[in-house]
């Protein structure tokens, strides 16, 4: 594949396009983490012709750094697949928290309880605005070190050591479940109590508040810009891009996308390390004439 293609039976969007939401890890980013010349290039040019571009991704305000050159007028993301709205414009280490949708305790101490007896051996971490903690047993998944090592229960407890910052999410890691499987699993136990995806190619889950989503905080951020979801276009690769997939009037699933993404979307671009989102910006671009 060389171009961006429309599935079959999609018809085109409408609206012109006035903003992009793109993920960013096997979405807007290359393998190795950056971001290439062909894709800033193409960013820029959308800002100049009037669109609004959002990085819209599961990782933490923290990890912001690999784009935190690249943000343009605008300077906001939607983090931790929906838990927050960040102002990148302090660069790292230095973000405004414009949004935060957390996970309330009382629902992630039930999501834990339900997933050890639904599956034995999981391990949990702790993701919140300012802090990355984690279960002793939780393996080295991060290029970090954790701020608190304690059980889930004493980390989530609502008098615990972590009590002063919201939950953003909990991510959840079974060493020898298949990741699908771990995922099809969580949303039927965790049922009610949190949103259940994952992003990483290990049975890594993400955890989040009831109907927290990236499609879900996009289209608050859309709303309060009057933009409708016809307006929007939208990329990504993985099983939680699939609602802001499904949600934006054009989407575009990556070359090298999992099936689920590639069901959800209204189209199909090349791989990340082929400039996928590029190729399709240039063209919507030239479409605008």
């Amino acid at each position: 594949m060389t171009s961006a293609t429309r599935q079959h039976g999609t018809p085109a969007a409408a609206l012109p396009a006035r903003l992009i939401a793109t993920d960013l890890d096997g979405t807007l980013l290359r393998d190795d983490k950056s971001v290439s010349a062909r894709t800033v290039a193409a960013l820029a040019a959308a800002e100049e012709a009037g669109i609004e571009v959002f990085f819209v991704t599961g990782r933490p305000a923290r990890w912001m750094d690999v784009v935190s050159d690249h943000v343009h007028g605008h300077g906001l993301a939607i983090c931790g697949n929906g838990a927050a709205v960040v102002d990148l414009h302090g660069g790292p280490g230095a973000h405004r928290f414009v949004k935060v949708r957390e996970l309330a305790r009382e629902n992630a101490l039930a999501a834990v309880r339900l997933l050890r007896e639904a599956a034995p051996g999981t391990v949990f971490a702790v993701e919140q605005t300012y802090g990355f903690h984690q279960e002793p047993d939780y393996p080295k998944l991060h290029m970090e070190i954790p701020d608190t090592v304690l059980p889930a229960d004493e980390l989530l407890a609502p008098d615990g050591p972590t009590a002063d910052q919201p939950v953003l999410k909990i991510l959840a890691y079974h060493p020898s479940l298949d990741p699908d499987a771990f995922l099809t699993l969580a949303r039927l136990t965790v049922d009610g109590h949190a949103n259940v995806t994952r992003s990483s190619p290990s049975a890594l889950l993400e955890l989040s508040g009831p109907g927290v989503s990236k499609a879900s905080t996009l289209a608050l951020c859309c709303a309060e810009r009057g933009i409708s979801h016809e307006e929007v276009v939208a990329f990504g690769d993985m099983p939680n891009d699939v609602e802001m997939l499904t949600w934006a009037g054009q989407s575009y699933a990556m070359g090298n996308a999992h099936p689920d993404a590639i069901a959800a979307a209204s189209g199909r671009t090349v791989a990340n390390n082929d400039d996928g989102v590029a190729v399709v910006i240039e063209q919507l671009l030239a479409d605008r004439g």
